[in-house]
């Protein structure tokens, strides 16, 4: 028997505003990338970048949206596998941040980024899914998976236009509602090509000791906001000091 997927609207709403929050922060962020003045200063701010796109955007998203999922079973999830997927996502943002920030501009590197990134986000969705710990087995629409994967690299992409291109705050939050929006189309086409098959309540050995929570998204939605809120404040501040400076 197929399990329905219901959603809480709340997780749902608050998944999105996350990723706005995130994408915003990070496109504030990788304005520090093309100014660097040294490798080092370079390498910090993709770094930054790249966390606060790939967890404080692109992760934290996700695993609201998964929390927001109910299928009618109880469901924990996987600590490594959820540490990994979270880890996948940092490295990916990283790497497309450095390969389309690195000399000149030019489309042919921002594509090859932009895959890069892509296939990432989209390894730490599917990734993410395995580490979901239930009474039932999951397969896939193959036809769905394929298109979540193109959102995922067309979406980031296009993330790494805007990041080296726009610089004005109502740019960057305009652009940030759009990769909001791309984000979350990634993640439910994803949701969509996934199918529980409901195995007669037979859970993994380690069910009990996975991730779990009444209120599990709610928090994690605090904390990143928190978190996201935190960094904007610091790159402010490091930006008035340095306007200072300069005159």
């Amino acid at each position: 028997m197929h399990a329905h997927q219901n959603y809480n609207l709340l997780l749902v709403v608050l998944s999105y505003v996350i990723a706005v929050l995130g994408s915003f922060t990070a496109l504030q962020l990788a304005v520090g990338i093309p100014n660097a003045q040294t490798s080092r200063q370079r390498w910090m701010s993709v770094l930054a970048a790249g966390a606060v796109m790939g967890v404080g955007a692109i992760w934290a998203m996700h695993f609201i949206a998964m929390l927001a999922c109910d299928t009618g079973m109880a469901v924990t999830y996987n600590l490594p596998r959820t540490a990994l997927s979270a880890l996948i996502a940092f490295g990916a943002c990283s790497l497309g941040l450095a390969v389309a920030g690195s000399a000149i501009f030019s489309w042919s590197k921002l594509v090859v980024a932009g895959v890069c990134m892509g296939l990432g986000v989209a390894g730490m969705h599917y990734l993410g899914m395995a580490a979901m710990m239930m009474g039932a087995d999951l397969s896939y629409d193959v036809s769905l998976v394929a298109v979540s994967v193109v959102i995922a690299i067309v979406a980031s992409i296009a993330a790494l236009w805007l990041a080296f291109n726009l610089r004005g705050p109502l740019q960057m939050l305009g652009s940030a509602l759009v990769m909001g929006v791309a984000v979350c189309g990634m993640h439910y086409t994803g949701m969509a090509a996934v199918i529980f098959e409901d195995n007669g309540g037979q859970v993994p050995a380690n069910f009990a000791s996975g991730l779990r929570g009444n209120n599990l998204g709610m928090s994690i939605f605090v904390v990143a906001v928190a978190m996201l809120l935190i960094v904007l404040a610091v790159n402010y501040l490091r930006q008035q000091r340095r306007s200072q400076l300069s005159i």
